[in-house]
């Protein structure tokens, strides 16, 4: 696999050369940068989009100490990469009058992390690493990296709780089924720090087009309790016909089901069982 770090040098060989350097654990960016100028030449000096330069050059720095990059690692480059160039994109727009040369610099580095990211992108287009080929489905709608990631979750090779969800919603528009089967593994397998409210409203939908109106009315209580998203009583209510004894019952299930969620205990829960028996 060939890549790149700055225009023209590609990064399995900047890695080898890195070799030549040594470690360097400094945790801020500013010393990293005086100790790896490479890492750091290519990008602009001021204060504009610091956040997204300070991201992209741990990531070249955890990748130079890295001898084989795993394609998860070239994905979040990537990822950190894309985002640098579209802030620094928009500073390039930005004129500064006292100090023209500032809005040069950042207009070359705009330039140049355009240029890095467009053979970061050729480099790995073909590449059947899983995250790799995600990357190029779900950011280029690259239709032949789809095809890799759909079967990959067939063969059961996918745990990554952002892909799950992502083909999740890919289905909601083609196999209904499989959308609810992957909602529901979502569920299981997330944790109060990755979980997404969205994702019950995935399986309310789902739930709705085909027809269980109960579940449709239990997942999108269940979303509300979770978020500041509001729904209209009337309309919950048209849901179950108004039926007032088991709106409360059906309240109570949501309650519970949010409890769990929060609690990250929801795959061994009575809740979850019941759900997954009715779905």
């Amino acid at each position: 696999m060939r890549l790149n770090f700055v225009i023209i040098t590609p990064l399995l060989s900047l890695l080898a050369i890195f070799g030549l350097f040594g470690c360097d654990n400094a945790a801020n960016t500013a010393t990293i940068c005086k100790n790896n100028p490479e890492l750091c030449d290519d990008l602009h000096r001021d204060s504009w989009c610091r956040y997204e330069r300070a991201d992209l050059i741990r990531k070249r720095f955890a990748l130079k100490n890295t001898p084989s990059p795993s394609g998860k690692q070239i994905y979040q480059h990537l990822i950190n990469l894309e985002n640098y160039s579209k802030c620094i994109e928009l500073a390039a727009g930005v004129q500064h009058i006292m100090h023209p040369e500032r809005t040069n610099d950042r207009v070359r580095a705009f330039g140049i992390s355009a240029q890095n990211l467009q053979q970061l992108r050729d480099t790995t287009k073909d590449n059947p690493d899983l995250y790799l080929s995600y990357y190029h489905w779900i950011r280029l709608n690259d239709q032949a990296a789809l095809s890799r990631v759909v079967k990959a979750q067939q063969a059961g090779l996918i745990e990554d709780i952002e892909i799950l969800a992502s083909l999740a919603s890919y289905y909601q528009k083609s196999n209904l089924n499989k959308a609810k089967v992957l909602y529901l593994q979502l569920l299981d397998q997330s944790d109060p720090d990755n979980f997404n409210p969205d994702w019950l409203l995935g399986l309310a939908s789902i739930y709705h087009q085909q027809n269980d109106l109960e579940k449709t009315y239990l997942f999108s209580k269940a979303n509300v309790l979770m978020t500041r998203n509001t729904a209209s009583d009337a309309k919950m209510n048209a849901l179950i016909k108004g039926n007032q004894q088991l709106a409360q019952f059906l309240d109570e299930q949501a309650d519970t089901l949010v409890e769990h969620l929060k609690n990250g205990d929801y795959a061994s829960s009575e809740i979850r069982a019941q759900l997954n028996t009715s779905s």
